[in-house]
């Protein structure tokens, strides 16, 4: 799978909107064929950070990136935020999340 960890920063006055204002574009993502997983979640640090973790099979990263959702987000979502986001992303094996041997729950 290709799993990838955006950071966004979101101007403070749209922060609080954040999910609504991204809310379609996350909704056909993880309607794609390919999608694994997209999810938001807000830093605990800065109110304005969201950070996205995705993960799309192999073979469907192109498809995502061509949509016309993702085209959409393209040209809507850059007038809320204040800087380019940060991206990590890494082809790795599996589709799945493994549980965290450290911290093994009975």
């Amino acid at each position: 799978m290709i799993f990838i960890c955006v950071k966004w920063k979101v101007k403070p006055e749209h922060a609080d909107a954040w999910p609504e204002l991204t809310r379609e574009f996350t909704e056909a993502t993880r309607a794609e064929p390919g999608n694994i997983f997209f999810q938001w979640s807000r830093s605990v640090d800065d109110p304005e950070e969201y950070v996205l973790i995705e993960a799309f099979a192999e073979d469907a990263a192109e498809a995502h990136v061509t949509s016309a959702h993702f085209k959409k987000a393209q040209a809507e979502l850059p007038q809320y935020v204040a800087a380019t986001p940060l991206v990590r992303n890494q082809v790795m094996p599996g589709d799945h999340w493994d549980e965290l041997g450290e911290f093994t729950v009975d």
